[in-house]
């Protein structure tokens, strides 16, 4: 493995570990304050969060992680193989599946559903306190897992490498 290759898979877990930390802040205390504003309060700082998590780091850490662990997936599997490659494999593929993919077709639709809604009414409430906080919290929950263990099977994929010097040339 090249020393490029080789610290690049140390930045993926620290990014990987960062987005599960912000999806854990989430799913920890950020909902459930959020869930003791009474409907409005949450809905309209909700609506703002899912507004500028747009314009900030984050969103281009894990949108960038998704084909990064495609790539790491194809590295384990391809380049590395039994062992460390598996634990790579995994790695990515949850990450890519679990992480990603569950902000894509669950905590996605959820937010626009969210935002195209006014505060101030009945419905807005309702759809905050029955629907959007339960389930979003939900799968948020998922990909705070997903995150953090796709940083864990990369870093034990990665210790194992260097127990086995044989990779690492």
């Amino acid at each position: 493995m090249s020393p490029f290759i080789f610290i690049a898979l140390q930045f993926a877990i620290i990014a990987y570990a960062v987005v599960s930390g912000v999806f854990l802040a989430f799913s920890d205390f950020i909902m459930r304050s959020l869930a003791h504003t009474g409907g409005i309060g949450g809905v309209d700082a909700m609506q703002a969060i899912n507004r500028e998590v747009f314009r900030w780091v984050f969103m281009t850490l894990f949108i960038g992680m998704a084909p990064v662990s495609l790539a790491i997936a194809g590295y384990g599997g391809f380049a590395i193989g039994n062992g460390p490659g598996t634990l790579f494999v995994l790695a990515g593929l949850i990450y890519f599946v679990g992480c990603f993919g569950v902000t894509v077709f669950f905590n996605v639709p959820m937010n626009e559903t969210l935002a195209g809604m006014d505060a101030s009414t009945e419905t807005a409430r309702d759809y905050w306190t029955g629907t959007y906080l339960p389930r979003w919290t939900f799968w948020n929950s998922v990909r705070t897992v997903a995150a953090a263990t796709s940083a864990t099977l990369l870093l034990f994929g990665l210790l194992w490498m260097t127990q086995n010097q044989t990779y690492l040339v």
